[in-house]
Order: structure tokens, then C-alpha cells, then sequence
């Protein structure tokens, strides 16, 4: 390789479940991103592997009875052969539990060490008596200590989303046998994270990438950055060096992976992983909008600590919903990518458009059949796949081929601004707005020939005709090229309908404006079909079955809840309350403070419904509050009451017509 060495890597997938949508709309947009680079004559090298260590795979492989490495290993073909099903194809794909991972994070580490960054500490660390071990991370429930709700070890994931640290979680409970564990003490090593503040701000100021990563980590690091436990209690993962009881925390060797799979592509092509990783070197991180942190805040202060070179770019995905409710595996509120999609016969390309086309990169997906069935229907078989079928099936069975017109300027001047826009929108990692640049020329065409009609030209001016056509034909060429990155399944078949017999992978942008020549049309097809409404009555009937089946499921779970009295619903204090003003709280992704008028006084709240309302949304809002609970202190904000909403998407309880603030609910 030659120039700036490029490095593009996804968010490793954990090896402990299924690849579902949610997964793709990250490795989909990243691959898209690669090719299309290449298209415009950049080497890029592009990695990713699967991520082996932690307890939650230790977790299930008990549960299996089988080991934590065959259970890694299954899912790791399982991600592997469902990437390339999908059109995802990566340069490597490796595994965090290889040799080279190992050895690669045990070398960072001691050079931290040398370093004076790692320091070892006692802590209290959660006990199970009845299974004689320490509980690490999911080992352990209980509640957390910043908001008070149901947490996991490592994580309070039904409250704050604050991330934890062993031994902070309160009223710990073993999550295999249920025991109430006991605190013990335990020796453990930090990183020191904190002094790495006024770095960090820095290196945020010039990341690239996406807004939502820069803004989110800038919130972290300026509310509160702590030394950060890069230990656990496991006898699966990397072993701490010069402690064999410890393992190094899986969020510290799993993007250590990032490193290891270049030096093991680097092995096998006679390279240098160095000049990626330690040089000048231009590297871009894909991952989802939920491991923002960790890629921007522990992974570059740890990488700058080491003396490694740091991230040039992060690019995350907005959230997923399905058919308008909350992305949830247990809800049934999911479409695996192979039963639900590849397994029924749906094309790739068809679900790499709708993750690429239906919004911002950044913004809420939501996926619906009916939606899909729209999309593919009339932008990719009556749009795009009709204008490309008219044209070459017009110049082959009509024309006899390639016309020796050249197109005209004005058709050389629509596909040179479309390329600029196309080009500049991947590069900003717009990719919808590169897909609506893609679109907007296959429509121009559509357009363009429909308006001059070579079939009735034919019975007067054959030549009109053919000039009409050897301009559809370059606008053909140029839509394979710039739409091999979305759809490179079509785009291949495309560009062999147009005669060329060297894979489309192998030429350039620039040939969007250059003849056809020395080629022969061979005959044409449709690129795409429709989805009739049997087939999508069919997908939609199936993932109806699925949410009944979990909520039947739920229901055998849940415990009827006990009755209660006259007397004791009347012990709460229900009022009608006026949103006045509502702000996030920093270094939190799902807490508002807001503002309350009541009647008799404004109450401050804080509330977990930052992922479905925009604080201005709120402001003016008549809310359902219960305002006699006891005060809490919630991720050190004081909240004196409670607003009620309902289901998982927390739907406010709102009244149906205006009512004063403060007037009593009975």
C-alpha cells in the first residue's frame, strides 16, 4: 500500500447470541463506506472480529454445558457467514480469545504499568457463599447507587444508564442461585482515567465522525471522569499480567481486538500493522450510539497512554425500533437476519437499501414490512431497476447494441454533479443522503427518457433515438458504479448486462463519464422484484406470531400483584402538573431534570424519558404526577415526585383537554 494508510473497523459483535437487524444498520453503513472509497481509487483496510471475554458468555456457556471458547467459536462463524450473506465482507474477521489478542493486550497493559498508569487498590467486591466465588459484572443484580433502580453489575440499565464499578452495586444478589452475596474484600488494578481530562477534551474537539459520539463523550468527560476498574474475577479472557486470578475487563481487550486483527491481516500480506496503528495512519471506528464511552472516552485516553495512535473518526448509529415499539428481543420486537430475512429468500440488497436510505445515519430507525414492501416496490423496482431494464433492453433488442454516439454534455453535467454530491454525502457519512443523490439521477433518467420516447423516435429519426439512448446508457454506467456500495449485488449484475466481463469491484468512479466501448450489451433483465402483498402477509403474520408468543411468555412470568385498598390508593397524592422546562442531565443518556408548576409550587423531577421526548417537546405539557413520594437524589440531582407514563416507550400519562395545574386526580 501506498499514502495514508486507512483502517475501518465495526463494533465487534459478542458471541452470545443471533445477528439481528440492529446489528446491521452498523456493519451495512460501514461497509458501504468501504467500498465506496475504493470505488473512488482509495486503499482501505477494513477489520472487525467477534468479542470472546466477559460474563455474560461465561453465562451461557454453564447454562449450555459447554465451554466459553465453543460457545464463541459457534457464533463466531454464525456472525462471520451472516456478514458475507448480507454483502459485508471484511478484509479479517478474527476473535478477541486468539493468541495474537492475548498477547497483544498483555503488551499494552505492562506497558501502562511501566508507565506509572495502572495502580492496584482493594475494594469491597460482591460475594456469593453459596457458589464460593467473587460476581463480576452479570454475575451480579441489585440496585444502583447513583438513582436506586434495578441494575446490573456493570451497568444500571433500567434506571440511569450509569456505568458501574465492581463493588458499587447495593443490595447485591447472585444472579446464578439467587443468595444475597456478602461484601469481601479483593485486590483490583485502575487505570487512571481522571488524569486524562484536559487530553481528552482536546482530542474531542477535532474527532470526526458523527455529532452524536463528539457531543455525547464531551458531556462524560466534562461531568465526571473516575480511574476505571480494567479488572474482573473470571478464569475466562486475557490474564492480567503478574496476577493469574484476574482477567483483564473484556472492555479493555475487546477493542485491544481492533489492533490484533490488523497485526493478523498485516501477518498474512507481508505489512505492517504499525503503520496503522502507531504511525500516520487514518483510523475510523463504526459502532452503535450505545458504546459511545467506550470508544471515545477509555479507548483514546488508553491508546494515548500506551503511546498508540487515537481514532481520527467514530461514527455511530441512531437507535432501532420495530414496527414503531422499542427494539426488544424478549418483547418479540426483532427480525434476525437470517430466520426472519436471508433464510426466506429476501435479497441483501433490498435490506442494505432500507438501512441505508430510510433516514439520517445518526436518527431512529424504524423497520416495518409494510414500509420494506413500499421501498423495494416503488423506489427499487419502479424507479431504479425499470429505467435501467427500458434502457439496455431498448439498445440491445432494438438498436443492436451500443449506439456510436457519444452522450451529450448535458447528460455528462447531471452525472458529474451527482458523483460530487454522492461523494461529498459518503464522506460525511450521510448515507441517505448519498443513496437520495444515487436515486435522484436513476429518477432523472426515468425522466429523461420517457420525456424523448426513442420508441417512437424510431419511426422518424432513428438517429434521435440512438442518441437518446447512449445517454440513458451512460447514466446506466454511472448508476452501477455509484450504487455498487448500496446494492453490490444488483450493481454486479448491471454492469454484466452492460458487457463488461472484469468485476465492477476493479474499476473507478472516473469511468462514470467515459464511453462504452469495446463492450457488448448482453441481454437484459430485471434487477428486482416486487414484494407482493402474500409474501409481505406472510413476513408480517410471522412477526405478529413472534410479539404473541412473548407476551404470553411475560405473562406465565408475572407474578398477579396483590391487591390493594380504598385506604391505601388513597395514600398517594395524584395531581395534574404544567412541564415548564425540561434539560438533560450530563453524563446521563436517558435522565431530565424538569420543572413542574403543581399550583401551589414548581417541583423539580427527574425523570427517565430522555430517549422518546426532546427537552423542548416537554415544555408547556400537562403531565400526570404523583407528588407525595419521599425526595430522592437521583445521579446527584434531587427529584421530588414521580411522572407517571406508561409501557416501555414511556408514554406520558397526559389529561385529554386543558386543566389547571395542580387540580387533584380522584
Amino acid at each position: 500500500m501506498s499514502g495514508t494508510p486507512k483502517l475501518v473497523t465495526c463494533g465487534l459483535p459478542y458471541t452470545n447470541g443471533l445477528c439481528h437487524i440492529g446489528h446491521l444498520r452498523t456493519y451495512v453503513p460501514a461497509d458501504c463506506y468501504v467500498r465506496h472509497l475504493r470505488r473512488a481509487g482509495e486503499e482501505v483496510l477494513f477489520v472487525c472480529g467477534s468479542d470472546n471475554h466477559g460474563t455474560p458468555i461465561v453465562v451461557s456457556a454453564e447454562e449450555a454445558g459447554t465451554t466459553p471458547r465453543a460457545l464463541s467459536e459457534k457464533y463466531h462463524d454464525h456472525f462471520r457467514e451472516t456478514f458475507e450473506r448480507m454483502g459485508v465482507i471484511f478484509d479479517h474477521f478474527g476473535m478477541t480469545d486468539n493468541t495474537t489478542n492475548h498477547e497483544r493486550t498483555q503488551s499494552i497493559i505492562n506497558r501502562l504499568i511501566d508507565r506509572g498508569y495502572v495502580y492496584s487498590e482493594i475494594i469491597n467486591q460482591s460475594y456469593c457463599t453459596s457458589c464460593e466465588r467473587f460476581l463480576p459484572d452479570r454475575y451480579v443484580e441489585g440496585l444502583c447507587p447513583h438513582c436506586g433502580k434495578h441494575a446490573r453489575g456493570d451497568e444500571c440499565d433500567q434506571g440511569c444508564g450509569r456505568h458501574l464499578e465492581p463493588g458499587e452495586i447495593q443490595e447485591p444478589v447472585c444472579t446464578v442461585c439467587s443468595t444475597k452475596a456478602e461484601i469481601r474484600q479483593q485486590e483490583h488494578y485502575f487505570f487512571k482515567l481522571s488524569t486524562f481530562r484536559d487530553y481528552l477534551l482536546d482530542y474531542l474537539k477535532d474527532l470526526k465522525g458523527t455529532s452524536n459520539a463528539k457531543n455525547y463523550a464531551i458531556g462524560w468527560v466534562e461531568n465526571e471522569l473516575r480511574d476505571w476498574c480494567i479488572t474482573r474475577t473470571l478464569q475466562w479472557g486475557v490474564k492480567f499480567p503478574g496476577n493469574q486470578e484476574l482477567v483483564v475487563y473484556v472492555w479493555v481487550d475487546a477493542p485491544i481486538g481492533y489492533i490484533s486483527f490488523t497485526e493478523e491481516w498485516a501477518d498474512a500480506h507481508n505489512d505492517d500493522w504499525k503503520r496503522y496503528w502507531c504511525g500516520e495512519g487514518e483510523v475510523t471506528h463504526f459502532i452503535g450510539s450505545d458504546i459511545i464511552y467506550h470508544h471515545c472516552i477509555f479507548w483514546p485516553a488508553l491508546l494515548h497512554a500506551a503511546g498508540y495512535g487515537t481514532p481520527d473518526a467514530v461514527v455511530a448509529s441512531g437507535m432501532l425500533k420495530i414496527e414503531d415499539q422499542k427494539f426488544s428481543k424478549s418483547r418479540g420486537y426483532v427480525v434476525w437476519a437470517n430466520e426472519d430475512y436471508l433464510d426466506v429468500g429476501l435479497p441483501s440488497d433490498y435490506l442494505r437499501y432500507y438501512l441505508l436510505s430510510y433516514t439520517s445515519h445518526t436518527k431512529e430507525l424504524n423497520f416495518s414490512w409494510k414500509a420494506y414492501q413500499e421501498r423495494v416496490n416503488n423506489e427499487l423496482v419502479n424507479t431504479l431497476g425499470n429505467f435501467i431494464y427500458r434502457t439496455i433492453y431498448f439498445a440491445e433488442a432494438k438498436l443492436g447494441g451500443i449506439p456510436d454516439t457519444p452522450a451529450g454534455p448535458e447528460i455528462l453535467e447531471e452525472i458529474r454533479k451527482a458523483r460530487e454530491s454522492v461523494d461529498s454525502a459518503f464522506r460525511s457519512f450521510e448515507f441517505k443522503l448519498a443513496v437520495d443523490g444515487i436515486m435522484g439521477l436513476a429518477g432523472f433518467g426515468n425522466n429523461y427518457i420517457q420525456k424523448n420516447a426513442p420508441w417512437k423516435l424510431m419511426k422518424t429519426d432513428r438517429t434521435a433515438a440512438e442518441s437518446a439512448i447512449a445517454d440513458c446508457l451512460q447514466i446506466v454506467k454511472a448508476l452501477a458504479l455509484m450504487l455498487e456500495p448500496v446494492l453490490p449485488d444488483a450493481a454486479a449484475r448491471c454492469w454484466a448486462m452492460l458487457g463488461y466481463t472484469t468485476p465492477i469491484a476493479d474499476h473507478h468512479l472516473d469511468e462514470c463519464d467515459t464511453p462504452l466501448s469495446g463492450v457488448t450489451l448482453q441481454k437484459a433483465e430485471m434487477l428486482f422484484a416486487k414484494i407482493e402483498d402474500e409474501q409481505y402477509a406472510t413476513l408480517e403474520k410471522t412477526f405478529i406470531g413472534r410479539v404473541e408468543a412473548a407476551k404470553k411468555k411475560q405473562a406465565l412470568k408475572e407474578e398477579k400483584k396483590p391487591m390493594v385498598s380504598m385506604d391505601e390508593f388513597a395514600k398517594m397524592d395524584l395531581r395534574i402538573g404544567k412541564v415548564l422546562s425540561a434539560e438533560p442531565i450530563k453524563g446521563s443518556k436517558k435522565l431530565l431534570k424538569i420543572q413542574v408548576d403543581i399550583g401551589s409550587e414548581t417541583r423539580q423531577v427527574v425523570s427517565g424519558i430522555a430517549p422518546f421526548y426532546a427537552p423542548d417537546a416537554l415544555t408547556g405539557s400537562l403531565v400526570v404526577m404523583i407528588t407525595n413520594l419521599e425526595p430522592a437524589t437521583i445521579f446527584g440531582v434531587e427529584s421530588r415526585g414521580m411522572i407517571l407514563a406508561a409501557g416501555d416507550d414511556a408514554a406520558l400519562l397526559m389529561p385529554n383537554r386543558e386543566i389547571e395545574p395542580g387540580t387533584e386526580i380522584r
